[in-house]
């Protein structure tokens, strides 16, 4: 599960963790959106009621043998412990709207939302089971990048993911993304912006490097608010910031829309 702090980082209000999960992980007195897991995420975005069984069938290994500070396999079995997820991305079968799709989310507190050669597995058998199902995708992602204990074969997943998006693009079935906070690196790269429209929640940050990275590169100071969900709004990258209580119903009124049906009232 997220750690909530003990005060928000927007507003510096106290925060209660029973308080901030009823308020849809954000905080009761501002509304600044906090880490979601990623089983909340999957029942925020679907219809209630609708959704299916999660597909935790692809777990990953240890095939680089990495050892940092402590051994890979036991990162693996404290991040499980810690989001109670296998891996940090999962997905189910649902409707939105009333049209079947299938739903994913990352979840953060799973080593930052990484994507393993397992989570690249997962994402690309959903745009391979939507393209036999003819169903849409809507996707949530939260994500640090690739995950670096699995070197190289983590960065494969970047043109795993797409040729998966490519092949469903062949079905014209819609493809919708939500970027959460924060969603960066490799899955910025790949499937978290190769979608029909790209959504995202307020003040998330999106990009590919980090900011103080990308400072020390430039050797200046970076525009106010670059790399937040508004400052790419503004430039064109993303096509609407909506806010988590209104999710549901805009994925659901833009499912419809994009697969040929009238949607929701806006």
């Amino acid at each position: 599960m997220p750690v909530v702090p003990k005060s928000c980082g927007a507003c510096g209000s106290p925060l209660d963790p029973a308080a901030v999960a009823a308020n849809l992980w954000r905080c009761p007195a501002c509304g600044d959106h906090r880490p979601m897991p990623a089983r909340a995420r999957l029942e925020l975005l679907a219809d209630p009621g609708s959704l299916g069984a999660v597909d935790q069938e692809i777990v990953g290994g240890d095939p680089l043998k990495f050892v940092d500070s402590r051994p890979y396999p036991e990162r693996l079995l404290e991040a499980r412990a810690d989001a109670g997820e296998t891996e940090a991305f999962i997905a189910a079968p649902a409707t939105s709207g009333g049209v079947p799709v299938l739903v994913g989310a990352m979840d953060f507190a799973f080593m930052g939302g990484s994507m393993s050669s397992a989570v690249g597995e997962r994402v690309a058998r959903v745009f391979e089971r939507a393209a036999n199902e003819k169903r849409a995708v809507v996707i949530a992602t939260a994500s640090g990048g690739a995950r670096m204990q699995e070197g190289t074969l983590s960065l494969f997943q970047m043109t795993k993911t797409a040729a998966a998006i490519a092949r469903f693009r062949r079905g014209r079935t819609p493809y919708l993304a939500l970027l959460c906070h924060p969603t960066l690196g490799g899955v910025a790269a790949s499937f978290g912006t190769l979608a029909d429209v790209l959504l995202a929640e307020p003040r998330a940050r999106i990009g590919f490097a980090g900011p103080r990275v990308i400072e020390q590169l430039l050797g200046r100071p970076l525009a106010p608010g670059f790399q937040r969900a508004e400052f790419l709004f503004e430039h064109g990258l993303i096509d609407r910031i909506v806010p988590r209580d209104r999710q549901r119903e805009e994925i659901a009124r833009l499912v419809g829309l994009l697969s040929g049906g009238s949607g929701h009232a806006a």
